[in-house]
This record gives structure tokens, sequence and C-alpha cells, in this order.
């Protein structure tokens, strides 16, 4: 229970840490003492190598996501613009097919803002909020956010601008998302206003797709060109409070990704593509507290560090029927 509020509390800011003893199982401990075995240790260095001189590359769960949220999206535009009756909205409210929907964030904030809790908000907040219960973590902001998909396209620009010399990263505390959450909220509360949603990037690029650019796409040029040239993926990482609200949501959902300590290598290079890397420190030697267990409720669920393991140290499951996806 520590273990897992501690992985509960990295969604909230707090650092990453090993898993201490009074945490770890004994099946934990056996093996983390066997990979440190000299054979062990001279395998797991020559995989490391072989696993360098002949990489393997695989791109299918981000070409999945890519696909889904281009679809997503791509259903929003074919209502409006045919009149097709689809979906109806944008991504911080809609109906689809008839079915109210609603963005848990945005309807937290109406209801501070009116000091009233509508019925039909209250609808689509549940059916959204059971949607992304089963999938859990944040998998809206990887699988359907259309400022994710281009905030991925900026990071990528970013990384290139970094090897060549040209831009250092500055990170922020993780923390700093949560005090904006209680800002936005309590400005929502104050002012009668949901002030959040006129600088959300993700309700600015849904409705620029849907209804036509405004100018407030230049808002979202100045986020991106902050997350290029400043701070890798400084929106998402640090300041969205959408992501929050998902990944409270999501806590404890049946998919997760699934850690097998057994097969991990601890070479790093899951970490390196992660999204939110910190939920991944349990990949270090020694830091696991058990041979396998779930990724924390911050995962975004976008599948990069699957696809990048070739020993299959990570993988998607189903809480309870053990099945991978």
């Amino acid at each position: 229970m520590r273990w897992y509020l501690h992985k509960l509390a990295m969604m909230f800011g707090t650092l990453p840490r090993k898993a201490t003893p009074a945490e770890e199982t004994d099946r934990a401990r056996d093996m983390k003492r066997f990979q440190k075995t000299p054979d062990e240790v001279k395998k797991r260095k020559a995989a490391i190598q072989d696993e360098h001189d002949n990489p393997v590359f695989s791109r299918k769960w981000l070409y999945r996501r890519w696909a889904s949220i281009i679809i997503i999206n791509a259903l929003f535009i074919v209502s409006f613009t045919w009149d097709v009756q689809l979906v109806e909205g944008s991504l911080t409210a809609s109906r689809f097919l008839g079915f109210h929907m609603a963005d848990p964030n945005a309807a937290l904030q109406v209801t501070l803002a009116y000091k009233e809790l509508m019925l039909n908000l209250l609808i689509g907040t549940a059916t959204v909020i059971g949607l992304w219960w089963i999938v859990g973590g944040r998998a809206f902001c990887s699988w359907v956010c259309p400022y994710h998909l281009i905030a991925e396209w900026a990071e990528a620009l970013h990384l290139w601008l970094h090897r060549k010399g040209w831009v250092k990263d500055h990170p922020f505390h993780r923390g700093l998302r949560v005090v904006l959450w209680v800002i936005f909220m309590a400005l929502a509360w104050f002012t009668g206003y949901t002030v959040f949603e006129y600088i959300n990037p993700v309700g600015i690029v849904s409705r620029a797709l849907i209804y036509g650019p405004t100018i407030a796409l230049m808002w979202v040029a100045f986020l991106l060109g902050i997350e290029v040239f400043f701070s890798r993926r400084f929106w998402c990482r640090y300041v969205c409070p959408i992501g929050l609200t998902y990944g409270i949501t999501g806590a404890v959902a049946p998919v997760q990704v699934k850690y097998d300590l057994s097969k991990c290598l601890h070479e790093g290079e899951c970490r390196q593509v992660c999204l939110v890397p910190h939920v991944l420190e349990i990949t270090k030697m020694g830091y696991a507290s058990d041979t396998e267990e779930f990724i924390g409720p911050d995962c975004t669920r976008c599948g990069l560090c699957i696809d990048v393991c070739p020993q299959d140290a990570l993988s998607f499951t189903v809480r309870g029927l053990d099945k991978i996806i």
C-alpha cells in the first residue's frame, strides 16, 4: 500500500525513489540479488551491447496513437462540416450519437463558476469518467488530445536541436501543475468564469480544427515555441490540469502497463522516450518493489516504452486477467 501511495504521490510532484526494504517482496529481493551475480552482469552487458549494435525499432503503438488522435478529431470535423450530427461540439463538451460527454476538468470549472450542478453536465462527466477509467492513467492525453500530437512533433524538433547543441532543456518542478490546478479552480469559483478555458490549448486546437482558426492559435504557437526552444513538453508535464484530472480519474484502472523485473536490462531506453519519465524510475536497478508491478497512474499509456523495449519487460495488460493487449 505504501508503494502504491508513493506512485500516486508522484502524480502530484513527489520525486521518485527506490522501494524500501519493507516495501520489497521476497521475490523482488531475490531477483535483484540474482541480477547482480557476476554471470548475470556479464550476460546483461552483452545483451545491452547487442541491442546497441543491432537496434530493433518498433512504432506499433506510436502509429496506433497517432491514428486514434487523427480519427477521433476528424469525426468532429466531418460531423460539423457535413452536418452528419455524429459528434456535436468539441473535446471540451460534446454529444456522441445523442449521448452527452464532458471533459471532467472543464465540467468541474463550470460547476464551480456557476455554483450549481447541471444534470446534462453530470451525465456527460460520468460518461467520460467511466470511459477513461477503463483505460486508466492519462490515456486521454496520448490517445485523443490534438495538442498532444502537435507537442509530440515539437518535442522531436526540440530533441534534434538539442543533439545539435542549439537548445537546452529547462525542467520545472512537476508540483507546479498541482498548484496551477488549484489556482484555476479557485479562479472559476471567485470570478464566475472558466478562466482556464481561455488559455487551454486543447480546447483552442479542437475548436480551430472544427470551426476554423482564430487568433487564439497565436497562444498555441507561443506554447510550442517554449517547448521547442526552452523546456521539453512544458505544457503537458508542468502546466496542464487536464492531465492531472484524468490521472486521478484513472488511478485504479483495468488497463495497465506492466513491468517485468526478470526481463529488464536496466539500460534506460524506456525512460529516454517516455513522455513522463518519472513513472519509469522503477526500471532502474534496485528500484522495483516486486518482480511484476504496474506503472504509476501518471502514465499516459502512450506505449512508447513498450515499442522501445525488445526484451518485452514492459507490456499492456488487463489487470486481474493478466492478458496482454
